[in-house]
């Protein structure tokens, strides 16, 4: 079963999406092993350990998720908070600082953007 956030994946791709679904939803890193269970649990096709350790590899070397040694295997646990940090973080890695500017651009056209982008810049992310 696909959650409706993993669906909707425009930076991930399905399998992506589902397994970040699960690293964002446990505050502790998780082992492949770990991650299959909770993947499988009701699938009725259950997934091959190979294809999720693959993804899983691949979202390391996207930077999406951490890669850890523990003991023989690795464990993993979110690199970014949700799909749009992701997205962000692509998008600056792509387009360096003319995103920034377009950006800006947009937020002046938007009050209610420009008002929380001032917001953020003074107060910090949490805000």
């Amino acid at each position: 079963m696909t959650s409706v956030k993993a669906q909707n994946c425009i930076v991930f791709g399905p399998l992506e999406g589902e397994i970040m679904d699960v690293l964002w939803g446990t505050p502790a890193p998780l082992t492949v092993r770990e991650v299959l269970g909770r993947l499988n649990h009701a699938r009725e096709t259950p997934l091959a350990y190979t294809t999720v350790m693959t993804v899983m590899n691949r979202l390391s070397d996207k930077s999406a998720a951490v890669r850890v040694k523990a003991g023989r295997c690795y464990s993993y646990s979110a690199a970014v908070s949700d799909e749009a940090a992701m997205a962000v973080r692509e998008v600056i890695r792509d387009f360096g600082v003319d995103a920034v500017a377009h950006f800006v651009t947009e937020a002046q056209n938007s009050p209610d953007l420009l008002d929380r982008l001032r917001r953020l810049m003074a107060e910090g992310p949490g805000s």
